[in-house]
């Protein structure tokens, strides 16, 4: 498939210049404006005018469930659903079951996604054995498995003893990985089910201190520091997370953040519904705490965008508040609400855009071939974006098994018109096209 040629014609790079884009084996072989007949030779051309083109996206926080939950999820769906949103590669979190905290499991995960052939996966370690929080899981082991892992998280639960953060927090470094903390202190949202204030106290639901997740927060960019290892904090969600943050860069601790695109939107204000697709974990917050996000995220504080993907099937959903489970789809969403929360507002650019959905996760998770730039010998991971298209959301027409999107019915800006996957399309106008077979490298 690498053999193939393409030639993007007239596309606007990072939605600026506009030229045209020649791929061939898999890599970015020439750009320039009007390239001659002689540079094209027998490629097959895309007509890309008014179209941006960016580097492909990549997910550091993504739930495929599978094994054992593909009920909900599958790697084939799960990265159907993310070829379709944008993304070359994808980071599986170690919550399926069994969970990946093994060489074993990991190998298996990474072993599913070439098979599927949509995106790059790349399996996310679990911190502890069985994400009960009481030993290490075997992260060398992990690191040195042929998924060659890097990143670690009991995403779902925080790693709440301060012994055993710090002491994976140690281990890590010997390789450079990275600990993703989900920050939620345990004790402070037993029986929680949304974000506590007037809202809660309204609805009398149980709430969901701020401080629940900020305590965390502030403890390990602490213990980052006297380790001098790599923190990532998972789905930001609040403004004094914002701040804590904030502080510990200024400081030059090795601390970096994401935020969800739902916390960039929604507000804690949907929950009046009742409606369960509105539950989620970290909750959706107040307004103020929505505007603190996106701030963060164009001034760098925040790095990243990560979906959380977290498909659910519909029974877990659609049942009364208290019993349904917590989580929101995103990866074929996610695009279009970032440009909606953050380039429609002025707030970022398309080059912004970016970097915190391809740059700079692919760094955070050490992804050499990704994340690169538009650029004559990068790989050609690339995704075409009609920035002014309108699309209205309908989660049963999505390829993910879930369907529990807190999108559904709304109009949405932006859509992928075509994903390159080391220079092949998985996707072509819009729709999905074939999968790329790859070897491991």
């Amino acid at each position: 498939m690498t053999n193939r040629s393409y030639l993007i014609r007239s596309a606007s790079l990072l939605g600026k210049e506009t030229a045209d884009l020649l791929i061939a084996g898999g890599v970015i072989t020439a750009v320039g404006k009007d390239l001659g007949a002689e540079v094209v030779s027998d490629a097959t051309v895309i007509d890309a005018s008014g179209l941006v083109a960016l580097p492909g996206l990549v997910d550091l926080h993504t739930h495929l469930r599978e094994p054992g939950r593909e009920d909900a999820e599958t790697v084939e769906t799960g990265t159907r659903a993310a070829a379709l949103g944008g993304f070359t590669a994808v980071h599986a979190m170690a919550n399926s079951s069994p969970v990946a905290d093994t060489a074993g499991v990991v190998e298996q995960v990474h072993s599913l996604g070439i098979e599927s052939g949509w995106v790059d996966v790349r399996p996310v370690g679990a911190v502890t054995v069985g994400l009960a929080g009481m030993q290490l899981a075997e992260l060398g082991a992990m690191a040195d498995s042929r998924a060659r892992v890097r990143v670690f998280s009991d995403d779902g639960i925080c790693v709440s003893d301060p012994v055993l953060m710090r002491r994976a927090l140690e281990y890590v470094k010997a390789f450079d990985g990275v600990i993703a903390q989900h920050a939620q202190e345990p004790r402070l949202t037993e029986g929680a089910q949304m974000n506590e204030g007037k809202v809660s106290a309204v609805l009398g639901l149980a709430g969901w201190p701020a401080v629940a997740e900020e305590s965390i927060i502030a403890r390990d960019v602490l213990l980052a520091q006297h380790v001098g290892s790599r923190l990532h904090v998972c789905h930001v969600s609040t403004a004094g997370s914002v701040e804590i943050i904030r502080w510990a860069k200024e400081r030059g601790i090795k601390v970096t953040a994401e935020v969800t695109p739902h916390h960039l939107m929604l507000t804690e204000e949907l929950v009046r519904s009742y409606n369960p697709v509105y539950k989620v974990n970290p909750p959706l917050r107040a307004d103020a705490d929505v505007h603190a996000l996106r701030a963060a995220l164009a001034d760098g504080t925040i790095d990243i965008v990560g979906t959380d993907h977290a498909p659910h099937p519909s029974e877990a959903k659609e049942c009364e508040w208290a019993s349904a489970a917590m989580g929101m789809t995103g990866l074929e969403t996610a695009l279009s609400v970032v440009q909606d929360a953050m380039i429609e507002t002025g707030l970022m650019t398309w080059g912004d855009f970016a970097r915190v959905t391809s740059t700079a996760p692919a760094a955070i998770g050490q992804l050499a071939d990704q994340g690169r730039p538009l650029a004559v010998g990068e790989p050609a991971n690339i995704v075409l974006v009609d920035p002014g298209a309108r699309w209205n959301v309908d989660p049963y027409a999505m390829a993910t098994k879930g369907r529990n999107s807190p999108f559904a019915g709304m109009e949405l800006p932006g859509k992928v018109v075509a994903t390159f996957f080391r220079g092949h399309p998985t996707v072509l106008d819009g729709v999905l096209n074939t999968p790329y077979r790859y070897e491991s490298n």
